[in-house]
């Protein structure tokens, strides 16, 4: 209900009305939280996300030669400021956005000086680091962490400095903002392993070799059933690593103000460790779509209101991870060391006495409703077995 209200929020300007409705077709869950924003912030972060969200779409279509590739990417802080170009790739919505780029980059022209240098930023820095990652393979665990700095680190940076831009927050520490991004950009290259590596006309490999070649011969072995035993436990290698950056962004939550603000940069937090708990052991990451259920995601858009919200989610999802790890699994006590330092900075906060689980139901919600039904059968039973007695 949220969202198609949400969708309803269409600014009349044609600029504004294309960059609202092509944010509701590109990121449906994103589209939510930005609106919620004070209306200077919500252009800005819109934009930003389209601009980027259109450097994405120039790096992830494989069939561009990468001759081709390289320039746009490099030079695309300069394209932002130019009305008339455009680049057609990408697919369906995608394609869209890159053939009515021209959109974008006037809604660009009318935002302020300090969110337009923001913005230029972060987008060269950004194209750049793509550009890198096209002509060089993710081979170690430092690699992994520099790509995922350049495509999702950066934009914790940009979000930064768009939230002390318009004077509501103060500006995060740079190692914070990037482990914002890092969290959830880990949590999606972990849950999109099938789909990246089934991208037609090539293969999109993200997984660092340092890790994967623990298990297997080749990055694609992992979705055959006979590596079914090494693909989990590749899995839970590579979400052992993601858990590293969870109590950066804890910290970064926690320092926030502006509660519009703080629900924008929460939301996707909690669903990230939601996902983790889920493809935590899941050989099903390899066999299809792992994702958090819509009713579950519902309560997370609305119960993510505070720091106590916050940190009960962390809780209750590192625990229902912390209950799938295997022994046997060769990462086994690194992943439930991560997992106990993130209880504990839950138990510290002081507040998880605050808030009512809705992730992990507690045992005794149930028991009155069970003693009522037992009682019941039991009233029952002996209302027919006295009809049966004798009479005196």
């Amino acid at each position: 209900m949220a969202s198609r209200h949400a969708e309803k929020q269409i600014p009349s300007e044609p600029h504004w009305a294309f960059c609202f409705s092509m944010l509701h077709k590109v990121s449906r869950s994103f589209a939510l939280v930005i609106q919620q924003l004070d209306t200077e912030l919500k252009n800005a972060v819109c934009v930003f996300y389209l601009v980027l969200r259109a450097l994405d779409t120039v790096e992830d279509d494989t069939s561009v030669a990468t001759d081709v590739k390289v320039p746009i990417l490099k030079d695309f802080h300069h394209h932002i400021y130019d009305r008339d170009w455009h680049f057609s790739c990408g697919t369906k919505n995608y394609k869209v956005l890159m053939d009515q780029f021209h959109h974008v980059s006037t809604a660009f022209l009318e935002l302020g000086n300090g969110y337009q240098e923001a913005i230029e930023d972060i987008t060269r820095r950004m194209g750049a680091g793509m550009a890198k990652f096209i002509c060089k393979e993710v081979e170690t665990v430092d690699d992994y962490d520099e790509y995922c700095h350049y495509v999702a680190g950066l934009v914790g940076l940009g979000l930064s400095k768009l939230f002390h831009a318009c004077g509501l927050e103060d500006l995060a520490p740079d190692s914070l903002s990037n482990s914002m991004g890092l969290f959830l950009q880990k949590t999606n290259i972990i849950r999109d392993y099938l789909e990246d590596i089934n991208e037609i006309p090539k293969s999109r490999m993200f997984w660092p070799r340092e890790i994967w070649s623990k298990y297997v011969n080749k990055l694609e072995d992992m979705k055959y059933e006979e590596n079914s035993v090494k693909a989990v436990q590749c899995l839970n290698d590579m979400i052992t690593n993601s858990l590293i950056h969870v109590d950066d962004c804890l910290k970064y939550m926690s320092a926030l103000r502006d509660p519009s603000v703080f629900r924008f940069c929460a939301i996707p937090q909690v669903m990230a460790i939601g996902t983790l708990a889920l493809c935590y052991n899941n050989i099903e990451v390899f066999r299809g779509v792992v994702k958090m259920r819509r009713g579950l995601t519902a309560k997370v858009i609305d119960r993510t209101n505070s720091m106590a919200d916050v940190y009960g989610a962390f809780y209750d999802f590192s625990c229902m991870l912390k209950a799938k790890v295997d022994h046997n699994d060769p990462n086994a006590q690194k992943t439930v060391s991560r997992l106990d330092s993130i209880l504990k900075t839950c138990r510290d906060s002081g507040v998880l006495n605050e808030r009512r689980s809705y992730i992990i139901p507690s045992q005794s919600n149930y028991t009155p409703l069970l003693a009522v039904i037992l009682f019941i059968i039991l009233a029952i039973v002996l209302a027919n077995r006295s009809s049966n007695w004798p009479n005196n």
